[in-house]
């Protein structure tokens, strides 16, 4: 809701701002020669300026896919170290099933794994929705990612 309100506000500024700019010139008491200089001097200054948000933009578009790609990697990282705890654990239980050691039931071994990833499986959750209220948060203030 925020993003539409934020891109009308915008363009409504733009719009009244051209039609400002042009009323104020075309109303203006000035030759031909100064107002085409004039009118000279103000496209090289917004072309000026429209250079500078395009590398801003694209500056805070790198940055933002920068941290995009660090947390996924964190994430990923965290889910196969995870993957590969349980798989230890599974297969652990699956040889202490098969050598006899274990009096366990299958399913008691089963709901002892769940419980087990279920304790996992909350951490990175929290983990995951916290960086995402950072993230929110951050963009809400306009801030950039690392900040």
């Amino acid at each position: 809701m925020s993003d539409m309100n934020t891109k009308d506000f915008f363009i409504g500024t733009l719009i009244g701002g051209i039609v400002g700019a042009c009323s104020a010139l075309l109303l203006a008491p000035k030759s031909g020669k100064e107002l085409r200089s004039e009118l000279s001097e103000n496209a090289q200054s917004a072309r000026e300026r429209t250079s500078g948000f395009t590398s801003d933009a694209y500056e805070k578009g790198s940055e933002w896919a920068s941290y995009a790609k660090d947390k996924s990697s964190e994430l990923a990282k965290n889910v196969s170290e995870q993957s590969n705890k349980l798989y230890g654990r599974v297969k652990e239980a699956a040889s202490s099933v098969r050598q006899g050691k274990e009096e366990k039931t299958a399913d008691e071994l089963a709901d002892e794994l769940s419980s087990d990833l279920g304790v996992e499986a909350d951490e990175i959750s929290t983990d995951v929705e916290e960086d995402v209220r950072q993230l929110h948060a951050s963009t809400e203030e306009g801030a950039s990612p690392t900040s």
